[in-house]
């Protein structure tokens, strides 16, 4: 599979073998394990997931035409995997700049709906949507013992909101 999933021509991981389409749901092959967040492989799909799926506050499934009709917006749960990634590869900047976006995007209610679209910036989806609350709180904790272990650490205003 690290071989064989592996698409020269994306420089990342795709969705299928000999296929260049890319989808979120890569980043699991370093967020779980298989591959070593170090390893340049997954670094690189991590950022050709941030160059092709990213969109302002919101990381999109894939962009390929899956035969279904409509437009998906992007999807909250996305936008954690691509935190947690960036925290495994080293990136805590970037991973608190967009937990904090993700953060902005909650309702008057302070809850997140499942997708979001930022072309019109509008909620879309169920509403409220457990696996985009599920993520968060994980990203939460991860950015919270990230602080911890730093000398400064002290909870930001994007935790207070979380806690």
């Amino acid at each position: 599979m690290l071989r064989e999933g592996w698409d020269e021509s994306a420089r990342s991981y795709t969705v299928a073998y000999d296929s260049p389409d890319l989808d979120a749901a890569v980043l699991h092959i370093g967020l779980s394990g298989l591959l070593e967040a170090q390893d340049p492989r997954f670094q690189a799909t991590v950022a050709a997931v941030e160059r092709e799926l990213r969109v302002g506050p919101t990381v999109f499934r894939y962009r390929y035409d899956d035969g279904l009709p409509g437009l998906e917006g992007g999807f909250h749960i996305c936008t954690t995997w691509l935190i947690e990634a960036y925290l495994a590869v080293g990136r805590y900047d970037d991973a608190e700049e967009l937990f904090n976006q993700l953060v902005a995007l909650m309702g008057p209610t302070g809850l997140l709906p499942e997708e979001y679209d930022p072309a019109t910036e509008t909620h879309l989806g169920n509403h409220p949507q457990a696996y985009s609350h599920l993520g968060l709180i994980r990203c939460a904790q991860l950015l919270d013992q990230h602080r911890a272990s730093r000398p400064d650490g002290p909870i930001t205003q994007a935790m207070a909101v979380v806690g």
